[in-house]
């Protein structure tokens, strides 16, 4: 069967996404026959007429859309995308009775509400190598499943995870737009933050692809001429130690391509760390999240300020770019946090740090039930459009207007979060590739 697969995430925020989830599906439906065809409406400039066009001239017997994210989760400058995604929908419609299947970890974290808001007519929640097949199959047998919203019935495995199967033509495309392509080491996260959904979407339990298929992607994306790397995984360096292996692997094989990831501060190892700068480690993004002890513990941290310090200070101090990101407002902030946070965050001199007001409350998180504790929502709230939790003792006006006067002077610290973004844009036009945060701190 042909099938198009399209990519719909409209933001361009701090950098354009390579539609790594897509390139993993399309992997999965080669390896089982079938002729795939990845189509990015962003780099179309989410022209509908274009996809119409394509879908017209291929004729696919399905479509496939990816769905990344449900809003910027910015409550300073709101943006709401589910209205591309219907825009992708009904477009397709007016030209082709194809049926549309949804995917992506937009469309995961609320399938039933997704499926309804875009027209579609099936989803797959959650991990889809080995679902979609089975959807084609039935699909081509004239079936149709038992339930619209499909899901994998037990976890992935390592031999069942697959490479991505990188689009030249859209690799390229993405290299202009910062030069940052996504590549997964593992899936799943075994911590309880509480805005979290990694482990809703990924399970709990870490696991690992094999380092010798993660290193054959690697070499795939230096001999394709991709500038930097960006490991997707919830956390990079997890406290069971397969990014260990994985490292000594890279070194031993000789690789040694610019690449990032998220890291944890309380986990960092000297000596692990300057191996993986050996290896290509130019910059990272630090889970810090919250900026005092309180609210740490609040979010379901286990670690404390002092550990993002040190972890900051060990970075810098080996030429490597940091960047943090704070939630101001969350469960536990009051005026005294937000007092000690502001200038908890001053102190991390030589790294930035992106400021958000409040939290974005996603269903079936943590902060969620709290939430319907505190009265912040009720039953009836719907999630769908953004909304946001800010702790009962602080108001948010308050707390915006302070984050303003706080900041304002300083070049490290980017409140509102979207504030650089044009800046970001004009350093891609002038040619500019690799972390957004490396290009604010050193270029001019």
């Amino acid at each position: 069967m042909k099938i198009l697969l399209v990519y719909c995430n409209p933001s361009p925020s701090p950098y354009p996404v390579y539609p790594l989830g897509m390139s993993v599906v399309a992997n999965a439906l080669n390896r089982a026959g079938h002729t795939v065809i990845q189509y990015d409406l962003f780099s179309q400039d989410f022209n509908y007429e274009h996809l119409q066009e394509t879908v017209k001239r291929e004729s696919p017997g399905l479509v496939g859309i990816s769905f990344r994210n449900l809003d910027n989760v910015n409550v300073c400058s709101e943006v709401h995308y589910a209205q591309h995604l219907k825009g992708a929908v009904d477009a397709i419609r007016a030209v082709s009775p194809v049926k549309i299947l949804l995917g992506g970890s937009g469309f995961s974290v609320m399938p039933e509400r997704i499926l309804e808001a875009s027209g579609a007519d099936y989803g797959i929640r959650g991990e889809a190598e080995r679902t979609i097949v089975e959807y084609v199959a039935l699909l081509e047998q004239g079936k149709e499943p038992a339930s619209r919203i499909m899901e994998e019935r037990q976890p992935l495995n390592a031999d069942e995870m697959l490479s991505p199967h990188y689009s030249d033509e859209l690799l390229g495309a993405y290299q202009k737009g910062g030069g940052v392509v996504p590549l997964q080491t593992k899936r799943g996260c075994p911590h309880h933050c509480v805005y979290c959904t990694y482990p809703l979407l990924e399970g709990y339990v870490v696991r690992p692809r094999h380092p010798a298929s993660v290193i054959a992607d690697i070499r795939k994306l230096i001999e394709k001429g991709v500038k930097q790397i960006f490991f997707t995984d919830s956390i990079f360096n997890d406290s069971f130690g397969h990014y260990k292996r994985l490292v000594a692997e890279m070194a031993k094989q000789g690789i040694n391509v610019p690449w990032t990831g998220f890291f944890r501060p309380d986990t960092i190892e000297p000596e692990v760390m300057q191996q993986m700068k050996a290896t290509g480690l130019s910059a990272i993004e630090l889970g810090s999240d919250a900026a005092s002890d309180t609210t740490l513990k609040e979010m379901g941290k286990h670690f404390l300020f002092k550990d993002i310090e040190a972890a900051q200070k060990l970075f810098i101090d080996a030429g490597i770019t940091v960047s943090h990101y704070f939630m101001m407002g969350g469960p536990g902030e009051t005026q005294e946090t937000v007092e000690e946070g502001i200038q908890n965050i001053l102190r991390l001199q030589g790294a930035a740090s992106f400021i958000f007001l409040g939290i974005r409350i996603l269903p079936g998180t943590p902060l969620e039930k709290r939430a319907l504790a505190e009265g912040v929502i009720t039953p009836e709230t719907d999630l769908f459009m953004p909304v946001y939790y800010f702790s009962p003792t602080i108001s948010k006006d308050w707390l915006h207007e302070r984050l303003l006067a706080a900041f304002k002077k300083n070049r490290h610290v980017i409140y509102p979060p979207n504030s650089m973004d044009s800046g970001l844009a004009f350093l891609h036009r002038l040619g500019f590739a690799g972390m957004s945060i490396d290009m604010l701190l050193k270029k001019k």
